[in-house]
C-alpha cells in the first residue's frame, strides 16, 4: 500500500460512499501519515492538530468527515473493540498459543467489520500509544466535537437486528451506549469466570468479609465465594439506569458507581484468593492465564467507566485507546504469553525442585563421606551401564532404535541408582540450584551473605564428592571388568579398532567440551521435567486419587494402595527425572543426526567408563598412547561443564522465580570470589564448618 505524503491528497480521498474495503484503507492511510517517519512521537502529536484544522477549516470536509464517522460506527461493533481487544478469546493456554501463531504467520485484510482486527491494522504498535498520549486536551475535545452526531435517531451497528424494539439508552450519545455496552460484557464475562468450576472449587473466602471462611464439607466452595459475582450484574443495572437517566442525579450516579465498584473489588479479591490455592496444590498455566484474563477484565471495566463519568471524557478516551494499543501488541506477543503465564509455574518447578535438592547439599564431614559412598555405589552401576551400551551398539540398529534402546536402558539405569538410594554425579546441579536460590531472600539479614556463600561451598564439595565416587570407583570396576574378560573369555571388551575409536571420540582435541555443554543443558532439562511432573501430581492431587479411588483400592487394596500413594509422591520427581534424562541422552543425537547437526552426549561418568573399557581392551600397551591421556584429560573438563551448565541455567531460571535484582547478583558473585581467594579448599574438602 503506497503511503500517502500529501495531506491534501489524503483529505481528497475521504469518500463516504467509497466501499468498506477502501473506506479502511483511508483510515489506515491516514494514521500513517500521523506517524510519518516514526521519528518523534511529539512530531505525530503536531499532526494530528494539523489534521483537526484542515478538517476544521472547511465545511464540506467536516460534513464529509462526519458523514465517514457515521457510516463506519453503523458498519463496525465498537463495543467489542472497546470490551474485546487485547483479550484472549479462548480460555486455554495452548489454544490461545496456536492463535497467536496464526495471527503472525497470515496476513489481515482491511476488509472487516471485525474492529480488533481492524484496530491492529491502523494502530499496530507502541509508538501509537506514545503521540496519542502526547495530544493536549484541546485537540481531543475538538477531535470529540467532530465526531458527535446529531442524535436524531439511534445509531445501531449494522449487526444489530433492526426490529429490535427502542429503549430508554436509545436515546443516550452513541459513544455513551457503546461504552456501558462494553463495561456489560466484560461484567459478564468477569462473572462467566467466576462461575466456572475451575475457579469456584479453588477460590477462598473474600478478606473481610466475615462470611464462611472454610469449605463445605464436599469441599466445595461456600456460597459467600461466589456472592459477589451473584450481585455484580445486579449492582451494573442500577448504575446503567443512573448512567441513562434524564436529567442525570450526581448524587444517585456516584452511589450507584460505588455499589458496583465493591462488587467488582469483591470479584478481584475472591479470584486472586485461587492463587493461594495454586501455591500451596500446584500451579497450573491454563489457569493461570485465566486468572490473568479475569484480571485484566476488571481493569478494562475501570477504565470505560472513567470514560463515561469523568467530567471531561475526552483525556480518559485517549487514554483507553493508549491502552487498548498496548494490550493489542501484548496480545500479539507469543513471548509475552509464554513469560506471564509460565512464571508461577517456573516459580513451583524450582520451589518442588530445591525440596528434592536438599538432600544433595552436605554440611559436614559425615555427610560428606557418605555422599562418597553412594556416588561411589553409583559409579559401580553405571559400569553395567557402559557395559550394556556397547552391548547395543554391537546391534547394529538404526539411528533412531540405537538411540532408543540406549535411552530405555539409561532409563533404567538411573531408576535403579535412585530406588538404591545411590548418587549419579551431575544429576544434582540442576535440582541443588534452585534450593541455593531459595535462600537469597535471607540475604538482606545479617551475615545473610556470608551465609549463602558457605552453602556454596557445602554445594560445590557435593558435586566434587559425587564425581569422586563415580570416576573413582567406575574406572577400576570397567578396568577389572576389561581384564576379567581377556582372561575367562579370552576376548576383550572391544577390539583394538573400536577401542580407539572410542579414546579418539572422547578426546579432549576435538568436540568434547561442546557436547558436554550440550548434556549440561539436558541435565538441566530433565530437573525442570521433574519440577512439573511433580507439580501435575499434586496439582490434580493423585497421591489422593492413589489412595481413596474406589477402583483402585479394589485392585490393591487399601493398605497397598496408602504405601503406593506415599511411595509415588516421595520418587515421581526423581522417576521423571531420571527416565526423561535417560532418554534425552539416548535420542537427542539421533534427532540432531536427522537434521544434520553432529550432537553427542559426553556424561562425565559414562565416559570415564567407557575410557576405561578401552583403555582395558588394548591392554598395557594404551599407556604409551597419546588418545588415552587426551582421553583421560577430558575428564575433569567434562565433568566441571556438565556441573557448570546445567548449575547455570537453573540457577538462573530460579533467580528470575525469586525475582533476585542485578545488584544482589553482583553482591553474591563479589562475595563467592573473596571466599575463593580466601579459602580455596573450602570448596572441595570440609574443614570444619566449612570456613
Amino acid at each position: 500500500m503506497a503511503a500517502v505524503r500529501d495531506l491534501s491528497t489524503l483529505l481528497a480521498r475521504l469518500d463516504p460512499e467509497a466501499d468498506l474495503a477502501a473506506r479502511h484503507i483511508w483510515l489506515i492511510q491516514m494514521f500513517d501519515w500521523l506517524r510519518g517517519d516514526r521519528a518523534s512521537p511529539q512530531a505525530a502529536a503536531g499532526r494530528a492538530v494539523l489534521l483537526v484544522d484542515a478538517i476544521e477549516a472547511r465545511a464540506d470536509l467536516r460534513a464529509k468527515a462526519q458523514a465517514w464517522w457515521a457510516v463506519f460506527i453503523r458498519t463496525v461493533d465498537l463495543t467489542a473493540l472497546l470490551a474485546d481487544h487485547g483479550f484472549a478469546p479462548r480460555t486455554a493456554f495452548l489454544s490461545e498459543l496456536g492463535e497467536r501463531l496464526r495471527r503472525k504467520i497470515l496476513p489481515g485484510t482491511p476488509e472487516t467489520t471485525d474492529a480488533s482486527d481492524l484496530f491492529r491494522m491502523v494502530l499496530p504498535s507502541d509508538f501509537d500509544a506514545r503521540w496519542i498520549a502526547l495530544v493536549d486536551e484541546d485537540t481531543l475535545s475538538r477531535i470529540g466535537r467532530l465526531l458527535t452526531l446529531p442524535e436524531t435517531a439511534p445509531m445501531r451497528p449494522a449487526t444489530t437486528a433492526a426490529t429490535a424494539p427502542a429503549t430508554p439508552t436509545d436515546t443516550a450519545p452513541y459513544w455513551r451506549r457503546t461504552v456501558m455496552d462494553a463495561v456489560t460484557y466484560c461484567a459478564s464475562q468477569v462473572v462467566a469466570a467466576g462461575f466456572s468450576p475451575e475457579l469456584r472449587l479453588r477460590m477462598g473466602p473474600i478478606a473481610g468479609s466475615g462470611e464462611g471462611a472454610t469449605a463445605g464439607p464436599d469441599g466445595a466452595a461456600p456460597a459467600s465465594r461466589v456472592q459477589a459475582f451473584q450481585t455484580l450484574m445486579a449492582a451494573l443495572e442500577q448504575l446503567r439506569a443512573e448512567v441513562f437517566r434524564t436529567p442525570r442525579d450526581p448524587e444517585a450516579l456516584q452511589a450507584a458507581f460505588i455499589v458496583f465498584r465493591d462488587r467488582l473489588d469483591d470479584c478481584r479479591l475472591a479470584t486472586a484468593s485461587v492463587y493461594a490455592h495454586l501455591e500451596d496444590n500446584g500451579i497450573s498455566v491454563g489457569l493461570v492465564f485465566r486468572l490473568r484474563q479475569l484480571r485484566e477484565r476488571v481493569l478494562r471495566i475501570r477504565e470505560l467507566l472513567d470514560c463515561v463519568l469523568a467530567p471531561a471524557p475526552a483525556p480518559s478516551v485517549a487514554r483507553l485507546v493508549g491502552k487498548l494499543v498496548t494490550a493489542g501488541g501484548e496480545r500479539s506477543s507469543i513471548r509475552g504469553l509464554i513469560a506471564t503465564n509460565s512464571s508461577l509455574l517456573a516459580a513451583k518447578v524450582t520451589e518442588r525442585s530445591a525440596e528434592a535438592g536438599e538432600h544433595y547439599i552436605t554440611r559436614d564431614r559425615p555427610a560428606y563421606l557418605r555422599m562418597v559412598r553412594q556416588a561411589a555405589g553409583g559409579g559401580a552401576l553405571t559400569a553395567v551401564t557402559v557395559l550394556m551400551k556397547f552391548a547395543i551398539v554391537a546391534l547394529g540398529l538404526s539411528a533412531f532404535w540405537n538411540g532408543f534402546w540406549a535411552g530405555a536402558m539409561y532409563a533404567a539405569s538411573f531408576v535403579t541408582i535412585q530406588l538404591l538410594h545411590l548418587t549419579l554425579a551431575t544429576k544434582q546441579p540442576a535440582m541443588t540450584a534452585p534450593a541455593m536460590a531459595a535462600r537469597l531472600h535471607r540475604l538482606k539479614d545479617q551475615g545473610g551473605v556470608e551465609a549463602f556463600v558457605d552453602e556454596v561451598t557445602h554445594l560445590v564439595r557435593s558435586q566434587v564428592a559425587a564425581v569422586l565416587g563415580n570416576v573413582g570407583v567406575v574406572v577400576p570396576v570397567m578396568l577389572g571388568v576389561g581384564v576379567l574378560a581377556r582372561v575367562v573369555l579370552d576376548h576383550p571388551v572391544l577390539d583394538d579398532e573400536h577401542a580407539m575409536a572410542v579414546l579418539k571420540s572422547l578426546s579432549l582435541a576435538g568436540p568434547t567440551a561442546i557436547y558436554a555443554a550440550f548434556t549440561g543443558v539436558l541435565l538441566f532439562a530433565a530437573s525442570i521435567v521433574a519440577g512439573w511432573t511433580e507439580n501435575a501430581f499434586v496439582l490434580h492431587r493423585l497421591d489422593s486419587a492413589l489412595r481413596h479411588n474406589p477402583r483402585i483400592g479394589a485392585v490393591l487394596g487399601p493398605k497397598r494402595a496408602r504405601r503406593w500413594a506415599g511411595f509415588m509422591r516421595t520418587h515421581i520427581s526423581g522417576f521423571a527425572s531420571n527416565i526423561s534424562l535417560g532418554f534425552m541422552l539416548g535420542l537427542a543425537p539421533a534427532f540432531a543426526a536427522f537434521f544434520g547437526i553432529g550432537l553427542e552426549v559426553r556424561h562425565v561418568t559414562l565416559s570415564a567408563g567407557q575410557i576405561a573399557a578401552a583403555a582395558a581392551s588394548i591392554g598395557p600397551d594404551a599407556l604409551h598412547l597419546p588418545a588415552l591421556w587426551w582421553a583421560a584429560a577430558a575428564i575433569p573438563v567434562t565433568g566441571a561443564i556438565n556441573v557448570s551448565v546445567s548449575f547455570y541455567f537453573a540457577f538462573r531460571l530460579a533467580l528470575r522465580a525469586h525475582s533476585v535484582s542485578r545488584a544482589d547478583r553482583v553482591l553474591i558473585r563479589a562475595a563467592i570470589l573473596a571466599r575463593w581467594r580466601r579459602r580455596a579448599t573450602s570448596f572441595f574438602l570440609p574443614v570444619g564448618a566449612g570456613r
